[in-house]
């Protein structure tokens, strides 16, 4: 059972560390995105989350997504993709989604490029980059993020805004979310790219991440509460 008024509770202390972090770090409130990921938890959880002002969720799963998306669409919701995306999917993705978190190869990068065309208008990515090199988690190699970040831009309809990273968990998260910084700036400088984005830090570290430069958060439990 979805309880409305935890969510509205949990939403609103998440709101208020958001704000304490940028201003810690001198920076503006208004220039952080908070995504509420609300992986296998029901509409209901959504619906409370946006009543009490939660305007961008996340969804891990392609169906999930969709399901959701399809069941309650309100003015002002924004949906971000923040899983693996299959080339199989990435149509119906990209048409709900208004921004894919995780560009993590040219194929799944052409395949946007060519839903874009074929439709359009344009599709928005972040390239994912996978700072641990595990085998687990998608993304790019650091030293592979700029080639990849040069092909896509290239491409007709497909606009990489950023980047993105699930860092590894450990006990130095600012360093990690430090590197991925200091990365785009490399990229951006390298490629001539504007990548004003970046998607890093969750539930038990988005202040850091916010101290090193993060624009988007990704924050489920402190929000939703623990999955089943």
């Amino acid at each position: 059972m979805t309880d409305s008024s935890e969510i509205a509770e949990r939403l609103a202390r998440v709101r208020a560390a958001v704000a304490t972090a940028a201003r810690e770090a001198n920076r503006d409130p208004a220039e952080i995105t908070l995504i509420g990921v609300s992986k296998r938890k029901p509409l209901a959880a959504i619906e409370a989350a946006f009543a009490a002002g939660l305007r961008d969720i996340g969804e891990n799963h392609a169906d999930e997504l969709l399901e959701k998306a399809a069941a309650f669409a309100p003015d002002g919701l924004r949906y971000h993709f923040i899983g693996r995306l299959a080339s199989r999917r990435a149509r119906k993705v990209a048409r709900q989604a208004m921004l894919i978190h995780t560009l993590d190869s040219l194929r799944l990068a052409r395949k946007l490029s060519l839903i874009a065309q074929e439709e359009g208008r344009e599709v928005r990515a972040l390239v994912q980059v996978n700072q641990g090199g595990e085998a687990t988690k998608g993304g790019v190699a650091p030293d592979a993020t700029a080639a990849l970040a040069r092909a896509a831009a290239a491409l007709s309809g497909l606009r990489v805004v950023g980047l993105m990273s699930i860092p590894p968990f450990d006990d130095r998260p600012r360093d990690w979310f430090r590197q991925l910084r200091q990365l785009r700036d490399v990229v951006a400088a390298e490629t001539g790219i504007a990548l004003p984005e970046l998607s890093m830090g969750m539930s038990h570290d988005f202040a850091e991440a916010i101290a090193e430069g993060a624009t988007l958060v990704r924050v489920g439990t402190a929000i939703f509460g623990a999955r089943d």
